[in-house]
């Protein structure tokens, strides 16, 4: 599909990108393509927040924190010595 757009833009902006050799339909494409990944990304960030404050816990202790730690690094070093 293919669609025309207009723009309103300031006169001294148009120069600035006309002597950079833009626009250009695929530069626009990319930049349209990496804007909408970045919403989706806050959207999707977005909806982990909300998910995270629900949670009704108390916070972790620092000995809660320290064992989740030890946890991860003897999994990890077990994966190693595996290797």
């Amino acid at each position: 599909m293919s669609i025309t757009l207009e723009l309103d833009l300031p006169d001294a902006l148009v120069e600035e990108a006309r002597a950079a050799g833009l626009p250009d339909s695929a530069r626009l494409v990319d930049w349209l393509t990496d804007e909408l990944r970045r919403n989706r990304a806050r959207e999707e960030f977005g909806r982990m927040l909300q998910k995270l404050h629900s949670v009704a816990d108390d916070p972790m202790t620092m000995d809660e924190i320290q064992a989740e730690v030890d946890a991860v690094r003897a999994e990890r070093a077990a994966r190693e010595n595996r290797r």
